[in-house]
C-alpha cells in the first residue's frame, strides 16, 4: 500500500490551494484581484445591509505570523482613521474561522498613475496637476498620523469619476504610525529586512533599521513617482542589482536630474516618451530643465532635512511652477525672481537686461560663498553688504525696463548698459566699493557683447579704485581677470597675460594654490597661452584648473564644462585631435544636461565638437553642429557680434570642404564683414576670417585673391603672434600654394619650407596641415625638375596617411 499523501498545509475550509474560496465571512468571492507579499486581494460582493462590489484583503495562508498579522491589522487601522476622496475607504473587517484577519475596502477600478497618464497621453502639465491630487491624499494620511512607506505607481490608481481622473491611494500594508500605536499587537520590522519597494524606497528605509522613518520618506517616494511620470523611466535601474548594491545605490548614489536622465535615453525612448506627453524630445527636454529639475531633486535629497517638509509643500511648489511663479526649490535669488517676473511680463523687457542681472546676481552669490570661508569676519560682512548693495542697485536700474516704468517702450541691452554706467558714475561716488563692483559688472557685459572698447575704461576705473582702497584679494582678482578678458578681446596679449598672472599670484597668496578661486585665472591664462601657440603650457594650466574644479565642484559643473572646452582647444590647436574629441564630447554632455536648449554656452560646446570633427574630415557630422551654432548665435546675439561672424565662417568652411563652394562663399564673406565692422580691419580676430576666405579662394581657383588674403592675414598675425606660430605657418603654406598655382615657384619655395618647419615644431606629426604642405612642396620640386628632392617628402606624406588609416 503506498504511503499516505501528506496533508496540504495550505488547505483550509472555504480556502483551498486550487483557487479562491467561495465565501469569506458574509462576502461572496468573485475572483482574485492581486497578490502581495503578505496578503491576497479578492473582488467580492456584499449583499447585506447594502449591495455593492468591494475589495477584500486577507492574509495569505502560511503568512499569519505575529509580525505579519500585526502589520496587516495596522493597515486596517490606518485606513479606518482616514477619510479622503483619494484614499480607498475601509467598510468592514473581521477574521475567518481559522483566525486569519481580513478587511473590506472600496473596490477601486483604476489604472496605475503612470499607465493612465501614458494611455491618455497627458502632457507634462496635466501630469503635474494630477500628481498634486496624490500629494493632497498623502498630506491627509500624514495629518492622521500615518506614513504609507510603499508609495509606487501600482499603489496610486487613477479612477474616472464624472469623466475626470481621480487618484486613489491604496495598500497601506506596511504603513507606520507616527507617535501612536495603531494596534495592540507589536508591529516590528526586523533588523536587516528591507520593507518597501526598492525602486521607490528612501535612503533611510534602505538603512533597514526601521527606527528612523518619518513622513519625509513618503516625500522621497513621491519624488520617484513624479520622476517616472515626467521622464518615463526611473532614476536608477535596479532590476538586476544584488541586494547590497541596491541598498548602496539608494543610500549613496545621487540620482541624475530628470533632464539629464532623459538625455541618456535612446532616440527611440526619447521619441516614445515625448509622444506620450504630446510633444517632441526637444520640447520635453526643455520642460524638464530648470524648475522641474529643482522640484523633483528636492524630493530626492539623500538628506531628508533638505526635502520638502510636507506633501502639501511639494504640491504648492508644483502649483507655483504651473502658475509661472518662483518655486521654493530654487535659490531665492533676486536674479531668479526677476527672470520669473519678466516671463510673466515680456512685452517691454529687453532680454539682455535679464542676462545682466543674472550675471551680477550670480557673481554676488559667488562672492558671498567665497567670503564665508574667510577667517576675517569684518571683511566678510563688508563684502556681503557690498554684494547686496550691488544687486539692489541693479534691480533699480532694470526696473526701468518694466513696461509700467518704460511706458510700453522696448528697452535695448545697450540702452540699459549706458543708463547703468551713467548712474554708477553719478550716484555711487561716495560708495567706491559698490561703484567698482558695478563698473566691473557692466564692463563684463560689454565684453560679452563684443564691445571691448566700451568695456575697457569701466573695468580699468574699477581696478584703480580697488587698488586705491586696498581691496581684498577676493574682490581684486575678479577685476584683474575681467580686465585681462577685455585686453584679450582687444588683441593685447601681453597686457592680458599680466592681469591673469597677477590674479593667480594674489589668490594663491590669499587662499593657497589648490583653492577653487585659483581655477578661473588659471584657465584664463591657459586660453591666452593657447592663442599664442604655447600649447603644452596651456594644457598644463587647464589640467590644473580642471583638477581643482572637479575636486571642489563635482564632474558635471558648468565651470568644468568651460575648462574642458578650453583644454580641448589647446589639444586641437596642437593637432592632437584624438585627445581633443572626448573632452569636447564631455563638455557638450554636461551643458546639454544642465542648460536650457537656447543658452549661448550650448553654442560654444557644439562649436568645440564641430571643429574637431571638421579637422578629422568628418564633415557630415560637423555640418549639422555648425548649423545649430549659427542658428543659436543669430538668435542670441546682435547681428554684428563677433560670435555671429565666426559661426558664418565655420559653417562656410565645412561646406567648402565638401565642395559646396557656392553656399560657402557668401557665408564666409559675411563672417569677415561682421568681424571687420565689430573690431576694425587690423584686429587679431579679423585674421581668422581673412585666412579662412583665403582658403576658399584657393579652393575655387581665385589664386590672386588668395595671395592677397593670405598676405593680409600674415601681416596681422605677425603683429601679435610668435614668428613660428602654427597660424602663421598655416598662412605661409596657403600663400605658398597660391604662388605655386600662379607658377611663381621661386617665391613659393621659401614660404613652403618655412611653413613646414613651423608646423613640424608646433603640431602633432600626423596633422593634416603637415601632410598638405609636404604635398605642395613636393609638387613644386617636381615642377622645377628636382624629383630626387621631392621623393622623400612624398614618402613621408604617404607614411603619415598610412598611419592615419588613409592608405
Amino acid at each position: 500500500m503506498p504511503d499516505a499523501k501528506p496533508p496540504d498545509p495550505s488547505a483550509a475550509p472555504g480556502l483551498t490551494s486550487d483557487g479562491p474560496p467561495s465565501r469569506i465571512g458574509p462576502y461572496k468571492i468573485l475572483r482574485t484581484l492581486g497578490e502581495g507579499g503578505m496578503g491576497i486581494v479578492y473582488d467580492a460582493e456584499q449583499t447585506e445591509p447594502v449591495h455593492r462590489r468591494v475589495a477584500l484583503k486577507i492574509i495569505k495562508l502560511g503568512m499569519d505570523t505575529k509580525q505579519v498579522v500585526a502589520r496587516f491589522e495596522a493597515e486596517r487601522q490606518a485606513l479606518a482613521v482616514m477619510d479622503h476622496p483619494s484614499i480607498a475607504k475601509v467598510f468592514d473587517g473581521g477574521s475567518t474561522e481559522e483566525g486569519r484577519p481580513y478587511f473590506v475596502m472600496e473596490l477601486v477600478k483604476g489604472t496605475p498613475i503612470t499607465d493612465y497618464s501614458d494611455r491618455h497621453k497627458l502632457s507634462a502639465d496635466e501630469r503635474l496637476r494630477l500628481f498634486t491630487q496624490v500629494c493632497a491624499a498623502i498630506q491627509h494620511a500624514h495629518q492622521k498620523g500615518v506614513i504609507h512607506r510603499d508609495l509606487k505607481p501600482s499603489n496610486v490608481l487613477i479612477a474616472v469619476q464624472d469623466e475626470a481622473p481621480v487618484p486613489k491611494v491604496i495598500d497601506f500594508g506596511i504603513a507606520k504610525a507616527i507617535g501612536q500605536s495603531l494596534t495592540e499587537k507589536t508591529l516590528v520590522t526586523q533588523l536587516g529586512q528591507m520593507v518597501g519597494t526598492p525602486e521607490y524606497m528612501s535612503p533611510e528605509q534602505a538603512e533597514m533599521s526601521g527606527l528612523d522613518v518619518d513622513t519625509r520618506t513618503d516625500i522621497y517616494s513621491l519624488g520617484v513617482i513624479l520622476y517616472e511620470l515626467l521622464v518615463g523611466v526611473l532614476p536608477y535601474d535596479l532590476r538586476h542589482a544584488a541586494d547590497f548594491a541596491v541598498q548602496s545605490t539608494i543610500r549613496e548614489k545621487d540620482a541624475p536630474r530628470p533632464s539629464a536622465r532623459f538625455t541618456t535615453l535612446s532616440e527611440d525612448q526619447q521619441e516614445t516618451a515625448a509622444r506620450y506627453r504630446q510633444t517632441d524630445p526637444g520640447n520635453l527636454r526643455k520642460v524638464l530643465k530648470g524648475e522641474v529639475d529643482w522640484v523633483v531633486m528636492k524630493c530626492l535629497e539623500k538628506d531628508r532635512t533638505r526635502r520638502y517638509e510636507t506633501a502639501n509643500a511639494l504640491a504648492l511648489d508644483i502649483e507655483r511652477y504651473l502658475n509661472d511663479e518662483p518655486v521654493l526649490a530654487c535659490p531665492p535669488s533676486a536674479g531668479y525672481r526677476f527672470q520669473k517676473f519678466v516671463r510673466r511680463h515680456r512685452a517691454g523687457v529687453a532680454a539682455a537686461a535679464i542676462a545682466i542681472l543674472a550675471i551680477v546676481a550670480g557673481t554676488s552669490a559667488a562672492v558671498v560663498g567665497m567670503i564665508r570661508a574667510r577667517a576675517a569676519e569684518a571683511v566678510a560682512q563688508r563684502e556681503a553688504a557690498t554684494a547686496e548693495e550691488v544687486t539692489d542697485f541693479l534691480v533699480g536700474i532694470f526696473a526701468e525696463a518694466d513696461p509700467a516704468q518704460a511706458r510700453g517702450n522696448e528697452v535695448t541691452a545697450r540702452e540699459v548698459l549706458a543708463q547703468g554706467a551713467i548712474a554708477i558714475e553719478s550716484k555711487l561716488s561716495d560708495q567706491p566699493a559698490v561703484q567698482a563692483r558695478l563698473q566691473r559688472a557692466i564692463g563684463q557685459v560689454y565684453g560679452g557683447l563684443g564691445l571691448f572698447d566700451q568695456a575697457e575704461p569701466l573695468v580699468e576705473r574699477a581696478l584703480a579704485s580697488q587698488r586705491a582702497s586696498a581691496a581684498s584679494a577676493s574682490m581684486l582678482a575678479p577685476t584683474l581677470i575681467a580686465l585681462g578678458d577685455v585686453y584679450y578681446g582687444q588683441g593685447r596679449s601681453d597686457d592680458a597675460i599680466a592681469q591673469y598672472e597677477e590674479a593667480i599670484a594674489i589668490v594663491e597668496a590669499d587662499v593657497g594654490p589648490g583653492h577653487l578661486r585659483v581655477a578661473e585665472p588659471l584657465t584664463a591664462l591657459g586660453s591666452q597661452r593657447t592663442e599664442l601657440g604655447s600649447f603644452d603650457e596651456a594644457v598644463r594650466l587647464h589640467e590644473r584648473a580642471l583638477a581643482i574644479q572637479e575636486r571642489e565642484l563635482g564632474s558635471d559643473n558648468p565651470a568644468v564644462a568651460t575648462t574642458l572646452i578650453n583644454l580641448s582647444m589647446a589639444h586641437r590647436r596642437a593637432g592632437r585631435l584624438s585627445e581633443a574629441e572626448p573632452l569636447s564630447h564631455r563638455a557638450l554632455e554636461i551643458r546639454e544636461a544642465i542648460l536650457p536648449e537656447n543658452h549661448p554656452d550650448l553654442a560654444d560646446a557644439y562649436h568645440s565638437l564641430a571643429v574637431v570633427y571638421a579637422m578629422q574630415e568628418r564633415y557630415e557630422e560637423a555640418e549639422p553642429l555648425f548649423r545649430r551654432v549659427l542658428e543659436l548665435r543669430e538668435r542670441i546675439y546682435d547681428p554684428s557680434h563677433l560670435f555671429v561672424g565666426n559661426a558664418n565662417e565655420s559653417l562656410g568652411m565645412v561646406l567648402a570642404a565638401q565642395g559646396g563652394h557656392s553656399e560657402a562663399e557668401p557665408l564666409m564673406r559675411k563672417g569677415l564683414e561682421i568681424r571687420e565692422r565689430a573690431v576694425g580691419p587690423d584686429h587679431p580676430a579679423v585674421s581668422f576670417g581673412v585666412s579662412n576666405l583665403g582658403y576658399l579662394s584657393l579652393e575655387i581657383g581665385k589664386w590672386e585673391e588668395a595671395e592677397r588674403l593670405y598676405r593680409r592675414a600674415i601681416a596681422i598675425r605677425e603683429s601679435y603672434l610668435p614668428p613660428d606660430h602654427p597660424f602663421l605657418a598655416g598662412d605661409r603654406s596657403g600663400l605658398g600654394t597660391a604662388l605655386v598655382r600662379q607658377g611663381r615657384f621661386a617665391e613659393a619655395e621659401p614660404l613652403l619650407r618655412r611653413a613646414l618647419a613651423g608646423l613640424e615644431t608646433s603640431l602633432d606629426p600626423t596633422d593634416v596641415g603637415i601632410v598638405d604642405t609636404l604635398d605642395e612642396l613636393a609638387g613644386l620640386l617636381r615642377s622645377t625638375g628636382r624629383a630626387s628632392e621631392a621623393e622623400p617628402l612624398e614618402a613621408r606624406a604617404a607614411s603619415i596617411r598610412e598611419a592615419q588609416g588613409g592608405g
